[in-house]
């Protein structure tokens, strides 16, 4: 069997695209018809369950009159439609692209052909093949849905009127703003433009500014315009705090009498030294039998967010924390998320627990999964639970001190402490052997002085003690999902919460591939275990080197995306056939939700409709991706900030992307990325060429190539468009 046909095999699972594979097969000869079973035989489906998906899909895309059945059972490409609904995807360039799931490939649009459409509207085209080249092109012929209308910009003012300049370079119109709708803003000021109306006969959309964020380049400003860009909110409304402050936050005995009492079990959290909100602590107990319980304990958000409160509607609505470089927008409000649903040191808490038996080998022996109250009993950062690692053969003196605070270590929680580390390890071990990937990426982080200004770069890496929790948390929320998905007798049918992640894209593998062998790196695609032992390797044997962290984001680049859905599918990253999330309810909704079935479950209540949850599950996965995107520009701000001290400095740099109008340099000694723009090159008349991920010079036929080491200066920064260019130091 082929490589591609592997990657299409979901014995037991919902199949992944489907219905853009079932195009794809058709689309092939569109002369020819196929039955069910031709179609899964060309996906290497094998199993009744996939079959059943097959045909159901048919069914449903034979009523839409996406294809025809030109005999029983016998099905053939429509092609008498030539109108399909999806979203745009607009390029910095002005072109954008035709996303929808009735075509393997998304369709260029030019930008003549976009009309009034932005960045992610949902629209309707019509579809249509180039003369000359035979490709399809799409035109917009209806706009459905809006992704958004409110845009962050720039406002300038001429004697009557205003327009908007948006931050965003995917919105290529500036926004026409009456006098009369200013709303006090002035010239210059950044501000957020809402979209009232577009006129047929105008080239710009007419807009009105709703608020005022500030100048550019003002720290506040530009974090603000960041989360504003993103539809993220930076505080509270009013009647949230007022449903939180209401809450009772008294641990009654009668509450305990409901739980689990596990107080008097050794208990301790260890989190990042600056972390205010303690989702997850971990207990531990040495047991008759030789064995040991290690209990997963987590903040029990569920029992003070109720659904259907003003709470829950705005922890659904923000549907995750977002973390900036210099703050943390939360997802619940600081009473909740830093003070009653924290597990601080030396509190009583309400939790949500998964406990475990655990022996010598690291298997799970018995399992217990319920509602707890807990004790606290300390408090580490990761850099003393890893000073207590890295010295266990020469034991921590008592009153050290690690990250400013001066304790006693008790001998007790030594021991716990060692003895996790080593169960953590073991977990870790078969996790890979079982075909994990291991993205163990350094962070970048700043020092900040009083004002927010960057004053240092440092990079964050995961060590023992970061793994040490990792691997409980992710124990944990294996567990979960089994016990709700998999069952005592087998796969049930109950509605959940899962966290999956889908197998890498035969493509992308194969453009990775050609990148890292310029490295002189391999990967071996034939089967699935090769890729995943070979992907292992890749990122081993560059860690360290320069080309590391661009080498690393490739690779990422190279996965499909994790997202949250009641459709199990596996977790193909962490090598888990059941996978949900449960241990991070404090800053993530998907959790809040995991628990409420879990203990659904437990009360032994009736599978909810799985549609409702799937909704949640799509907007979870939305929000998170807005929030990923928007601690990446927080990150870019603040490196462009960091630059712009270092005008007059050279430093050492790594080729991290090559284009048609520039090459992409990031410097080794802080990740900073800018751009080196080909007219800048006074060397050489240098061109774009694409199989060799380079540019070449046309008279020296120098050759600039993606992962050559070159030496760069800062040429311009630019905060509002969180923009680097660079000067490139020739030899």
């Amino acid at each position: 069997m082929s490589r591609k046909k592997k990657m299409y095999k979901k014995k037991g699972k919902v199949i992944k695209d489907l219905t853009r594979n079932i195009f794809k097969i058709l689309n092939e000869d569109s002369s020819k018809f196929y039955n069910y079973k031709q179609i899964a035989a060309k996906m290497g489906v094998t199993d009744t369950d996939g079959k059943t998906q097959i045909l159901k899909k048919l069914a449903e895309l034979k009523a839409n009159k996406k294809i025809k059945e030109i005999d029983r059972g016998k099905y053939q490409i429509n092609e008498d439609r030539k109108y399909f609904i999806g979203t745009v995807d607009v390029t910095r360039t002005g072109n954008a692209y035709f996303i929808c799931d009735d075509f393997e490939a998304d369709i260029f649009i030019p930008s003549v052909n976009l009309g009034k459409a932005l960045h992610e509207d949902t629209v309707r085209v019509y579809v249509y093949k180039r003369k000359r080249s035979n490709k399809l092109e799409a035109d917009v012929v209806e706009i459905l849905e809006r992704s958004k209308v409110e845009f962050v910009g720039t406002l300038q003012m001429s004697k009557n009127f205003g327009f908007v300049l948006p931050d965003n370079e995917r919105i290529p119109v500036d926004f026409f703003i009456a006098k009369s709708k200013i709303n006090g803003a002035e010239h210059g000021d950044k501000v957020v433009a809402k979209l009232t109306d577009w006129p047929d006969n105008s080239k710009n959309p007419f807009g009105k500014i709703t608020q005022v964020l500030g100048k550019p380049g003002d720290h506040d400003t530009e974090i603000h315009s960041i989360l504003l860009e993103y539809g993220l909110p930076y505080e509270f409304p009013k009647h949230v705090e007022d449903d939180a402050s209401k809450l009772s936050v008294e641990i009654t005995k009668e509450e305990i009498s409901k739980r689990r009492d596990m107080r008097s079990d050794l208990t301790f959290t260890i989190d990042p030294k600056d972390a205010k909100d303690f989702d997850d602590a971990l207990s531990f107990t040495k047991l008759e039998n030789g064995n040991y319980e290690v209990g997963i304990h987590i903040a029990d958000v569920s029992h003070y967010v109720q659904p259907g409160t003003e709470l829950d509607k705005e922890a659904y609505d923000r549907a995750t924390s977002v973390y900036l470089v210099d703050r943390v927008v939360p997802m619940l409000p600081e009473m909740l998320s830093n003070g009653v649903c924290s597990l601080r040191p030396n509190e009583e808490k309400l939790t949500f627990s998964a406990v475990f038996e655990i022996n010598e080998k690291a298997e799970i022996v018995d399992q217990w999964f319920g509602r707890t109250v807990t004790y606290s009993d300390k408090r580490f950062a990761y850099e003393e639970a890893q000073a207590i690692i890295e010295n266990k053969n020469n034991i921590v003196p008592e009153n050290v001190s690690l990250t400013g605070e001066t304790y006693e270590v008790d001998e007790n929680i030594v021991e716990a402490v060692l003895k996790l580390d080593e169960l953590a390890k073991i977990l870790r071990q078969k996790r890979m052997k079982s075909g994990a990937i291991s993205f163990d990426r350094i962070e970048v982080k700043f020092h900040l002085n009083e004002h927010l200004n960057p004053t240092g770069v440092y990079f964050k890496e995961a060590k023992d003690a970061n793994k040490l929790i990792e691997e409980f948390m992710l124990l944990a929320n294996r567990k979960v999902a089994e016990f709700i998905g998999k069952g005592r007798r087998g796969p049930t049918n109950k509605t959940f919460v899962y966290r999956v992640h889908d197998e890498p894209d035969v493509e992308k593998l194969a453009a990775l591939q050609n990148i890292v062998f310029k490295f002189g790196y391999k990967l071996n695609t034939q089967t699935r275990e090769s890729t995943t032992e070979s992907l292992n390797q890749l990122l081993k044997d560059v860690h360290g080197k320069a080309e590391s962290n661009m080498v690393e984001t490739l690779a990422i680049r190279s996965m499909s995306k994790a997202a949250y859905t009641t459709m199990n599918i596996g977790h193909y990253g962490l090598a888990f056939d059941y996978y949900s999330h449960f241990t991070s309810p404090i800053r993530r909704y998907p959790d809040v939700m995991t628990h409420r079935l879990l203990q659904h479950y437990l009360d032994e209540g009736n599978s909810p409709k799985a549609e409702d949850y799937e909704v949640k599950c799509k907007h979870s996965s939305k929000m998170e991706e807005l929030a990923a995107k928007a601690e990446r520009d927080s990150i870019k701000y603040m490196q462009v900030k960091y630059m712009e001290d270092h005008r007059d400095q050279e430093f050492p740099g790594v080729i991290s992307g090559v284009t048609e109008w520039g090459i992409y340099v990031e410097i080794v000694s802080n990740k900073c990325e800018g751009m080196v723009r080909i007219r800048d090159i006074k060397s050489d008349y240098y061109i774009f060429d694409e199989k060799q991920f380079a540019i070449v010079g046309q008279s020296t036929k120098h050759m600039y190539q993606l992962g050559d080491e070159v030496i760069v200066k800062v040429k311009h920064t630019d905060l509002e468009r969180k923009h680097l260019d660079f000067d490139l130091i020739e030899d």
